[in-house]
């Protein structure tokens, strides 16, 4: 129920929240994405939509801006209102990043249930008010065919306007199984679409580059890693779907307990998905123990194909076809590979060879190794050699120097300077004592002159933001120059520095960090790095557990090519939060990422620990970090889900061979 959302339109005459704007339900069916009916989706002016939703009972109403991304049919002329035709599903993207709960969706078709009862939710209009209505319904049989769409009929209560498009579950298994649709005529009963329905979302007419390119594979693969991320952090307040599913012992039907499922999803949905349906049912069709035959609409992805396979199995025999599966994933042709392909498939290795011990022949499990073997043998060449790196020494930047009065808290001096090839440097234009909430518009014009001067077409000059190590966490790269303008980590590549390294907090060992020596190891890591791959390595939070930053003395230990990236940066669980960053820069590191804001859910955590390596590993080198973390920030303001957990992101980039400006330039503190 916390998953399950109203939907109102907007647009002038409507506000929001309220019954008059209210067209339907939905639900969350993976971070940032919400599954409804199409004519609910439809009922907004112009695609535009506010989702409504509560993440526990007392914890109030949250609205977030949402924008309709696809439906089921796609184009559909004359509709008559409340009507659509089959499967009359949308896809809702939610136009800004936000923490809630997931259904868990059933990898299996809903055509299974022909009997029974179900339990379906959602909202409804009662005595002027918007509130929740959920409870169980009696399945009458199926209406349609593979052609339009199975669906289940639902009778004999009474199904009141708003209630479309709200989940259906299963209520044996706890999964969502439908979408529920109302009828038209406010008659009784209702119809169950299958979310087995959404298969039918267009195949992408061009080759597959990544994840987001196939709408379909990137919304279940987000369902798959949030649900395995989510069980990677139980909290004693918020049970997962596996936790509930353990203490019922309930898994009829199934080989795999709802743990195991949960980590096999998962790491399924870490690997890029089939490189085409007929390659998936090709991979099926070569298990020697798989009778069954491919259910309709054909699977597309990864979890599809596990759902056709243990399909009304009771014995441990379908264990080993599921292993077997497993395998043949690993070998399958990839349609693209990421920097995480390898240890994605490292990892589902090591699920099946957990999941087989004790549990199989001596047979079977001499041949998953022999296909291990095979594997190895068959290991994919390196990827795409890496691009010409960007020669920034040879291109002029704006830099923006802050420095915090120590007398007058929340008050800056600050200057913007123009920083040429060769290190020479001309003064735009410096002040003082500047309040915190008036910079924006203050170093606006000296910004915008600094811009004109360094811009080239098609290739906005770096900024380089000077601040003091206590505030790096300053969100300068939301800040605008114009109202009408982007945020200024948007409009170009911008990077963060730090200002007094002769103040950082020495710890015991380390007093003289500041010595020629220290010196010379920082700008040997920086050269490193340059030269060679980079590799993230997560500093606090351990597959979303908190833990302190590690010392100076052991941060010095870790390898030339690490980058540090703190997922928790300012949650303040430590009293030496605000040393984390000194012990990274006393560490000698020139580069480091972290993301401001709130605290986040294990399930995000997951995304942004994939993404922050991803995002270093693809830069082959940190030389290309500010144009990676430039693009993931444009991508943010586009409302791609593909950037969501980059929200807050933020990159330390301080190259010691460009000097910053003297300390004698600004007012310093007596």
């Amino acid at each position: 129920m916390a998953a399950t959302v109203r939907i109102h339109r907007t647009g002038p005459g409507y506000a929001a929240d309220e019954p008059g704007s209210f067209v339907g339900s939905g639900f969350f069916i993976a971070p940032n994405w919400v599954l409804t009916c199409a004519h609910v989706a439809r009922g907004g002016e112009g695609g535009e939509l506010v989702v409504a939703y509560e993440s526990g009972p007392g914890r109030g109403v949250s609205l977030v801006p949402a924008e309709v991304v696809a439906t089921l049919p796609e184009q559909v002329d004359r509709v008559v209102p409340g009507k659509w035709p089959a499967p009359d599903l949308a896809l809702v993207r939610l136009r800004e990043p936000v923490d809630h709960e997931c259904v868990y969706v059933a990898e299996r078709p809903a055509a299974y249930y022909s009997e029974g009862e179900v339990f379906y939710g959602g909202w409804t209009v009662v005595d002027g008010q918007v509130c929740r209505l959920d409870g169980p319904i009696a399945v009458k049989g199926t209406i349609g065919d593979w052609s339009s769409g199975v669906q289940l009929r639902l009778g004999d209560n009474d199904l009141p306007y708003g209630i479309s498009g709200g989940p259906v579950v299963d209520p044996v298994r706890g999964e969502v199984i439908g979408v529920l649709k109302s009828r038209a005529d406010h008659g009784r009963g209702g119809t169950s679409i299958g979310i087995e329905q959404l298969r039918t979302l267009p195949v992408p007419g061009q080759a597959v580059r990544a994840e987001h390119d196939d709408l379909y594979q990137a919304v279940c693969h987000a369902h798959d890693r949030y649900h395995r991320d989510r069980q990677r952090q139980s909290h004693p307040d918020r049970n997962t779907w596996a936790d509930v599913q353990s203490r019922l012992g309930a898994r009829p039907g199934r080989t795999l307990t709802a743990g195991e499922r949960v980590q096999l999803l998962g790491r399924l949905a870490d690997l890029p998905p089939p490189v085409s349906t007929r390659g998936l049912l090709d991979l099926m069709e070569s298990l020697p123990e798989f009778e069954g035959g491919a259910p309709l609409p054909s699977p597309r992805g990864w979890r599809d194909g596990l759902g056709a396979l243990y399909e009304g199995a009771h014995d441990e025999g379908v264990r080993g076809l599921v292993l077997d599966y497993a395998m043949r994933v690993l070998s399958a042709d990839r349609p693209f590979v990421t920097p995480g392909t390898a240890h994605a498939e490292e990892s589902l290795w090591a699920w099946v060879r957990q999941a087989g011990e004790g549990r199989l022949d001596g047979g079977r499990r001499r041949r998953i190794e022999k296909q291990r073997v095979e594997r190895l043998r068959r290991r994919r060449p390196p990827g795409m050699p890496p691009e010409p790196a960007p020669d920034r020494s040879a291109r002029p930047a704006a830099l923006l120097e802050l420095v915090e009065r120590g007398w007058e808290r929340d008050h800056w001096d600050w200057q913007v300077y123009v920083t040429r090839p060769g290190g020479a440097r001309d003064c735009v234009r410096q002040d003082e004592r500047t309040p915190t909430d008036e910079l924006p518009e203050r170093i606006a014009a000296p910004l915008a002159e600094a811009f004109r001067q360094c811009d080239e077409p098609g290739r906005p000059a770096l900024l380089q933001v000077v601040l003091p190590h206590t505030r790096l966490d300053l969100p300068v790269d939301g800040w605008r120059l114009r109202p009408d303008e982007p945020p200024l980590g948007v409009r170009g590549p911008l990077v963060l520095r730090c200002g007094d390294r002769d103040r950082l907090p020495a710890e015991p060992g380390f007093e003289d960090w500041a010595s020629p020596e220290s010196d010379a190891d920082r700008a040997d890591r920086w050269r490193w790095l340059h030269a060679h791959g980079a590799r993230a390595e997560i500093l606090d939070c351990d597959d979303g557990v908190p833990q302190p930053v590690p010392e100076s003395g052991e941060l010095r230990n870790l390898s030339p090519g690490s980058v540090p990236v703190m997922c928790r940066y300012g949650e303040h669980r430590y009293e030496d939060d605000t040393e984390a960053l000194a012990r990274i820069l006393l560490g000698g590191f020139g580069v480091a990422l972290w993301r401001r804001g709130p605290a986040r859910s294990a399930a995000v955590c997951g995304e942004f620990h994939r993404g922050a390596a991803v995002t270093v590993a693809d830069a082959r080198g940190a030389r290309h970090l500010p144009e990676r973390v430039h693009e993931l920030r444009r991508k943010l303001l586009a409302s791609r889900t593909e950037a969501y957990w980059a929200d807050g992101i933020a990159l330390f980039y301080d190259d010691p061979n460009q000097p910053l400006p003297g300390s004698g330039e600004l007012l310093e503190a007596p």
